[in-house]
């Protein structure tokens, strides 16, 4: 039966490019997540290639070779977007569009595509909306046909400006208007933490989908959305909390982090993650049961960095236990805590480590 009034998922192709033989397992382990994001996007992944290659070729990032071949692949299916694993430049992702007669996007804006689709708050709206401009302007180019034309004809005489100028002129408009309405968000918000500086305040982080809304909902009751897949959670969330603590708590739950974030999505969502950098107690939530979790670590950790809030106190939760019943939580470093948020399993541990912390912030 045809199911009208529902659009046609794309059919994509992976690309990934790796340096070397060794690093091959590592671009493979890295197009399995961007397959799970095609999918989160709304594309049917059909195939996908890694090319070893010493390093991005300047004109289609991948070997001449591999683009005949891409074309070819592409003339004798249905697929009809080509994604990238890394960053294009404006002029390789115009090249490969020409070449290969189809849709080419890459990681970058693939995850600010899936953070547009899922943004429900006025500034999370705002923030991806000025990200997605941020990374559009320098590819206006080639992006559509009628950027490249130039008015003519009566009264177009002398100096002009081309349609791609004045497109840019626009998005740059755009862009101001957006960051000054952010900027005044930011100052309501500023307002609401100024209520609450007083308050223990602790922040929930960690990789995309380690289940840090579960465990937010455990720790306040406070019933957001929770699915299992990436970016359930766009718009940070926050509860003051006493029950069950020896003062009130105010908990937060941010964005989930992941390996290659776009810069303009940081740059534009650093004043929501400010609230990661002004918490007295960060929850570095991980999913144990993830095979790359090591990395998924590291990865928060850097963003963490570049929001200024790598030097602040932290627990690490080391989430789903359930599903790696092996796990053993590392005896060094800062103090961890296996849990299951889904079977609520070991949160009193946590509970309790979150109770003593509090405690010793009253007596300051």
């Amino acid at each position: 039966m045809i199911e009208y009034g529902k659009p046609e998922r794309e059919k994509a192709l992976l690309v990934g490019l790796a340096n070397n033989s060794l690093q091959k397992q590592e671009i493979a382990d890295s197009l399995s997540e961007l397959h799970r994001l095609a999918n989160t996007a709304g594309a049917d992944v059909v195939d996908q290639r890694i090319q070893v290659r010493h390093k991005p070729d300047p004109a289609y990032y991948i070997g001449r070779g591999l683009v005949d071949e891409l074309k070819e692949r592409l003339a004798d299916s249905e697929i009809n977007c080509v994604i990238f694993d890394d960053q294009l430049s404006p002029a390789q992702q115009r090249n490969l569009e020409r070449a290969l007669e189809a849709k080419v996007i890459d990681r970058p804006i693939l995850i600010l595509d899936i953070f547009a689709s899922g943004a429900r708050t006025a500034a999370s709206r705002l923030q991806v909306e000025l990200a997605q401009l941020e990374y559009t302007l320098p590819r206006l180019t080639g992006a559509w046909v009628h950027f490249s034309r130039q008015y003519g004809g009566i009264g177009a005489k002398g100096p002009g400006e081309t349609q791609l100028e004045i497109d840019r002129r626009q998005i740059r408009t755009k862009i101001g208007h957006l960051q000054r309405k952010l900027a005044r968000l930011s100052v309501q918000r500023n307002t609401q933490r100024k209520q609450r500086q007083n308050l223990f305040k602790i922040a929930l982080v960690g990789y995309t989908n380690a289940g840090k809304s579960t465990l937010f909902n455990l720790l306040t009751k406070a019933g957001i959305q929770t699915a299992d897949k990436l970016f359930t959670t766009l718009d940070s969330t926050t509860r003051v909390m006493s029950a069950g603590y020896p003062c009130k708590i105010v908990f937060s739950d941010t964005v989930g982090f992941i390996k290659k974030l776009p810069h303009q999505l940081v740059e534009s969502f650093k004043s929501t993650l400010e609230e990661v950098a002004l918490a007295d107690l960060l929850l570095h939530v991980v999913d144990c049961a993830d095979s790359k979790f090591v990395d998924q670590i590291k990865q928060t950790q850097q963003v963490l960095s570049e929001i200024g809030a790598d030097g602040l106190p932290y627990l690490m939760v080391y989430n789903k236990i359930d599903l790696n019943t092996e796990f053993q939580a590392p005896i060094d470093g800062p103090a961890s805590f296996p849990v299951s948020a889904q079977e609520n399993l070991g949160l009193a541990a946590l509970k309790a480590e979150i109770t003593a912390r509090s405690q010793v912030n009253i007596r300051r």
